[in-house]
């Protein structure tokens, strides 16, 4: 085994496995008087990065390693108060090697 920890054993025998990255936007419907609070907790979750917002939408991307990964954090902001609904939008998966990595 190398640095990498990849062996020739499993590159031969297919279990060579590529990061895969599920990006999602989603539409969280809020009560207008709890934009500003779900639009704060919003931003300082990890892999969430908020987009869009008028009085009572907010769009954002998320980022997860597969869709119940998404769904779950879906679910999640959903039960918040002043929530109405949180609503996937997009999914598009990526299999880049290296995905949000710095050069």
């Amino acid at each position: 085994m190398n640095e990498s920890g990849l062996s020739r054993r499993t590159f031969l025998s297919g279990r060579l496995q590529t990061p895969v990255v599920h990006i999602s936007s989603a539409v969280i419907s809020v009560l207008p008087k709890h934009l500003a609070n779900v639009e704060k907790l919003l931003s300082v979750l990890p892999e969430v990065e908020v987009h869009h917002r008028n009085s009572s939408k907010i769009v954002i991307v998320l980022e997860g390693p597969d869709s119940g990964a998404l769904g779950a954090r879906l679910a999640e902001i959903s039960g918040w108060e002043g929530v109405l609904s949180a609503n996937m939008v997009f999914e598009q998966i990526d299999e880049t090697p290296g995905h949000g990595e710095e050069p």
